[in-house]
């Protein structure tokens, strides 16, 4: 051991195993002060306990169909979507339902955590990641799935003769990591020492956090959910470290650029193989692409929600005011959740369309459409679209 940002492991039957940094701070500290620029401006946004209720509901949903999807799992991100909104009340009688409330579930112990290592160092920052952090994420996350191998909360031994595989040879390439009990209980120990010591908690938390990620998907501890409890690890110490939303969108973010994910995480590996310098800058770079790109994306959300929210308070001071009437309200309110741009003939063949002027005349139509763009609702394109006139977001 040189020091503890560099520590070499001697195992059993799998060679030795080092701990390093690795990165060209010199090189990604731009992409650092951009990401940290990024999320300066997005905390100093004030948003709305409605915006908040509603982005950290989306946030959810995404990040919890990327991370599954990432790992096999088959449910849309709608069908996700309607199976999280009321968990608790729920049936779960198929495996693929189970799969994404599984991880819901490792979400909520992610954020008890995060609020009592917050609350504990009075605002928060960099906390230690324990054992029994690794063991409840992975006992939660594969709790009833069927593998054969696996054992809820309990480290992979491979017996004699079995090989864990990670990877294929189009994304860099096939990895097989430290394959029995004590091997890997030895590189847990000395991975959780060497990410809890002096100088890897004095790094930036946009660096600490996805080499967290990166090496414990390197020792692969487990013989499922391995992914699935690396990103979350990655999300605990960003969101300790003062990042909101960002740190579970980033599952999203992965799963958009899988083939990359793959990649740069075997690229770094075979740099480390071949000791050549920096060999963990690959994979750092590319996470902090993701966070910058997650960030201004958030940032984007919150103000395409804002304006939708203040849209639909002019829409029911319009109502209460009687300055609109209540066909002409039911126009909006059918349309708003669908989007900002319909065709005019495809809203008139709706049934709820047809059955709201079913006895009025086509004078009747036209004038709720008229009063409707007076108030600058609404504007009817030369293409007969009609386009609802969102603040900041009107063509």
């Amino acid at each position: 051991m040189k020091n503890n940002s560099f520590i070499t492991v001697e195992t059993e039957r799998s060679g030795l195993f080092t701990f390093e940094v690795g990165v060209d701070l010199g090189k990604i500290r731009p992409l650092i002060d951009r990401v940290n620029d990024a999320q300066l401006r997005f905390s100093g946004v004030p948003i709305l306990p409605d915006v908040a209720t509603k982005l950290e509901r989306e946030v959810i949903v995404s990040s919890v169909f990327g991370t599954n999807t990432i790992e096999g799992g088959t449910l849309t991100e709608e069908e996700t979507a309607g199976l999280l909104g009321d968990v608790k009340n729920i049936n779960i009688n198929e495996e693929k339902e189970r799969r994404v409330t599984n991880i819901r579930n490792a979400y909520n112990l992610a954020d008890d955590v995060s609020k009592k290592a917050i609350k504990n160092s009075k605002g928060g920052g960099a906390i230690h990641l324990e054992e029994f952090m690794l063991l409840d994420l992975h006992r939660i996350i594969t709790e009833g799935l069927s593998h054969q191998q696996n054992i809820p909360g309990s480290y992979r031994d491979n017996i004699k003769g079995q090989l864990t595989k990670v990877g294929d040879e189009d994304h860099g390439g096939i990895y097989t990591p430290p394959k029995n009990y004590r091997d890997i209980k030895t590189l847990v120990s000395a991975f959780l020492s060497w990410i809890n010591s002096e100088s890897i908690i004095a790094l930036d938390p946009l660096i600490r956090a996805p080499l967290a990620h990166y090496y414990f998907e390197r020792i692969h501890p487990f013989a499922d959910g391995n992914g699935r409890v690396g990103r979350v690890l990655e999300a605990i110490l960003l969101k300790c470290s003062g990042f909101k939303y960002a740190p579970f969108a980033m599952s999203r973010y992965y799963l958009s650029r899988i083939d990359e994910y793959f990649t740069v995480f075997n690229i770094a590996r075979k740099k480390s193989e071949k000791k050549q310098p920096f060999p963990n800058t690959v994979f750092v770079e590319f996470f902090l692409n993701g966070m910058l790109s997650v960030i201004n994306h958030l940032h984007d959300r919150v103000n395409v929600m804002v304006s939708f929210l203040l849209y639909e308070v002019k829409l029911n001071t319009l109502l209460q005011t009687k300055k609109i009437n209540v066909r002409q309200y039911t126009i909006i309110n059918n349309l708003l959740p669908k989007g900002t741009i319909h065709g005019v003939s495809n809203m008139q063949a709706q049934q709820w369309y047809t059955g709201l002027y079913k006895n009025l005349t086509p004078r009747t139509r036209y004038r709720d459409l008229e009063r409707l763009s007076d108030f600058e609702l609404l504007k009817i394109d030369k293409n007969k679209n009609i386009i609802l006139l969102i603040p900041g977001n009107s063509k």
